[in-house]
């Protein structure tokens, strides 16, 4: 099994930075596609950032030029730099990773525990 791990999440001002890191731990044989989702109070978990084992990336609408996902591969860590906060980003962050446990196993979703980003106006 994955274990994923999150950090750097906190308390910022608007207009201000974070960035989130996920690692990955445990046995598996491979990590696939791995992304970010977040989830504000009282709303549904959404999509924030996706990287593929290959770099392409995709981003929500809202979060394009202000969020940069990013992957170490040797390291099993994905990153999501956020730049330009607003209040509106404020949600918990949840890291995805998509596993395949042993060569030719079927594949898993991996969540991670979830850390909070508040943004303050």
């Amino acid at each position: 099994q994955v274990q994923l791990a999150e950090s750097g999440g906190g308390l910022v001002q608007a207009g201000g930075s974070l960035r989130l890191s996920c690692a990955a731990s445990g046995s598996f044989f491979s990590i696939n596609a791995r992304g970010w989702y977040r989830q504000a109070p009282g709303k549904q978990r959404e999509l924030v950032a996706t990287i593929t084992n290959d770099g392409s990336t995709n981003y929500l609408d809202s979060v394009k030029d202000r969020f940069t996902i990013s992957r170490d591969n040797a390291k099993h860590i994905v990153y999501l730099q956020m730049n330009s906060l607003k209040p509106e980003d404020t949600a918990v962050y949840y890291c995805n990773s998509r596993v395949t446990p042993y060569f030719l196993g079927p594949t898993y979703d991996s969540w991670g525990q979830g850390t909070q980003v508040t943004v303050s106006s």
